[in-house]
């Protein structure tokens, strides 16, 4: 009789760990911009750019890096970037003017499009296909307590110790999760590990069959991600704007819509992770007419907070659902490229929707912004029906 192996909640929760420290590390600039621009005597956009700068410098690094290391072990490589990004935050806290920062925040970028590349897959090396989802799902929940809770309460401290005090907590945090991790996450055996795997390097490896829908899914990442923060990049002038949301009150409601997004993403998990492309279709229908409320109910209290918080929820699913359809769609061999490809798709988003975002803002006005993101919802959901279709072509021929 089979055994069904234990579900390794340790060696998750260790991960999840690791990405709300990662997580945190990429975001906290943005809430100190005030502090650190009057500290370093740059201006609070110059500051801004620092997020920019981390995002970019993931979309150049993480797949070349990802192709050079593929032959190292993920388990030292985690335990690596951890400390490498300690090490970054801790250069950030000790910078004597803003050209050291920007550095500083390279080499934590470099880091974390590596730990990205690496993480997602090393969550479905852990478990059996069918628990991808779950896995994903615990493993990203890092993520949002980052949002809700760590990005929060290091601008909090920030505030009231000093930005320096922070991102020196934050490197002593991060040198303790590497030890977590060393200690509590099991090694993992890959494809090309095994003695099975190991091929002769004479001969030519066959082209996996996977990449054209791995490269699907990630231009799926891409013009949701897109979508996203060109509109959230902007949330709290459409909060305080259209909405009419005093702005003492912003913050209650951000949280509000971090506690949504922890739901979503907990019924991404629990309850369409098992079916990843039917809960994307979802998601993303959800997302799309959630964002129509808000534009079109901004100034109803009721009706414009619903959809607020629907929008929260629904949104919240996407990120581990797109990682679940990532994991499902590729190879096992090919995994640990195509979650470095997702690293890179998932911050063009991140900077290019921003981007976005602002030309069309300044173009045509607040209100447009949702307009476009349902746009490229729109595309989303067209692209994932063809992957859908791709899959069911690949399994009918297989």
């Amino acid at each position: 009789m089979a055994t069904v192996p234990k579900f390794p909640w340790v060696g998750l929760l260790a991960l999840a760990a690791a990405v709300f420290l990662s997580i945190t590390s990429e975001m906290i600039p943005t809430g100190l911009l005030p502090d650190m621009s009057a500290a370093l005597g740059v201006s609070e956009a110059q500051i801004g750019l620092l997020v920019t700068v981390f995002a970019f410098t993931v979309v150049i690094t993480s797949t070349p890096l990802t192709a050079l290391t593929k032959r190292w072990p993920r388990h030292g490589m985690i335990v690596g970037v951890l400390v490498v990004l300690g090490l970054s935050n801790l250069l950030t806290a000790v910078s004597p003017d803003y050209a050291w920062v920007v550095v500083s925040r390279i080499v934590g970028g470099v880091a974390h499009g590596m730990f990205w590349s690496i993480v997602g897959a090393y969550a479905g090396h852990l478990v059996p296909t069918e628990q991808i989802g779950r896995a994903v799902s615990i493993t990203l929940g890092g993520g949002t307590l980052a949002f809700v809770f760590g990005v929060p309460l290091a601008t909090f401290a920030g505030h009231v110790f000093g930005w320096r005090l922070s991102f020196g907590v934050l490197a002593g945090l991060m040198f303790v999760g590497a030890v977590l991790v060393w200690r509590l996450l099991p090694a993992v055996e890959r494809d090309d590990d095994s003695p099975a795997g190991r091929r002769d390097r004479s001969v030519p490896r066959p082209r996996d069959r996977t990449i054209s829908a791995v490269v699907m899914v990630c231009l799926i990442v891409a013009a949701t991600m897109v979508g996203h923060y060109s509109f959230y990049t902007f949330v709290v002038p459409f909060l305080t704007g259209p909405m009419g949301v005093a702005a003492g009150d912003v913050g209650a409601l951000l949280f509000v819509y971090g506690i949504a997004g922890a739901v979503g993403l907990v019924l991404a998990g629990s309850v369409l992770g098992p079916r990843p492309q039917l809960g994307l279709v979802l998601a993303l229908v959800v997302t799309g007419a959630a964002v129509a409320g808000l534009a079109a109910f901004a100034a109803q209290p009721l009706l414009g907070l619903a959809s607020f918080i629907a929008w929260g929820l629904a949104f919240g699913a996407l990120p581990p659902l797109l990682q679940t359809r990532l994991l499902h769609t590729s190879s096992a061999a090919f995994r640990d490229t195509a979650s470095a490809l997702y690293t890179t798709s998932f911050n063009i988003g991140i900077g290019g929707g921003a981007l976005l975002g602002s030309l069309v803002f300044d173009a045509g006005g607040l209100l447009l912004l949702p307009v476009l993101y349902i746009v490229l919802l729109a595309v989303s959901l067209v692209l994932v029906l063809i992957v859908g279709r791709m899959g069911a072509r690949a399994s009918a021929a297989g």
